[in-house]
């Protein structure tokens, strides 16, 4: 795993990115908080609705997208603090993801550390099991 600074959206063309996700679904839509999914929500309109469905489905896992865009969730709700045991679920989720559909970079936020208030010291080791040298860990820069 890398650590760069930048903004998120311009990889978006070239690599997958992780959306910071919760859990919970209202109106068939996924509840978009704040940081990187408000963004998404803003960037592409259909990803509310699409993320709810695949929550409904599937639960509150990571699930790939489309346009280059896969979930990553970090807490149960936008309502409490993000949860470092699904932060590291989500990490296991995602390499393996990438391992099965062959994606050579993927892009993450440092998860739970924007709004979430996480310390990136406490979160940095959860995902240094799963994330090689594909993953890169940026910070808004």
């Amino acid at each position: 795993m890398r650590e760069i600074r930048g903004n998120i959206w311009d990889y978006q063309k070239t690599a997958m990115v992780a959306v910071t996700t919760n859990g919970q679904v209202t109106k068939n839509a996924a509840v978009m908080g704040r940081g990187v999914a408000a963004q998404a929500a803003r960037l592409f309109p259909w990803f509310p609705a699409r993320l709810g469905a695949c929550i409904a489905e599937n639960g509150n896992h990571v699930h790939h997208l489309g346009d280059n865009l896969v979930s990553f969730p970090v807490e149960h709700s936008p309502y409490e603090v993000p949860d470092l045991k699904l932060i590291e679920r989500s990490a296991r989720e995602l390499a393996a993801l990438a391992d099965q559909a062959g994606w050579n970079m993927i892009v993450v936020p440092r998860p739970g550390c924007g709004g979430g208030g996480l310390s990136w010291h406490d979160v940095r080791p959860l995902l240094e099991p799963y994330f090689d040298d594909r993953f890169l860990i940026i910070t808004a820069g």
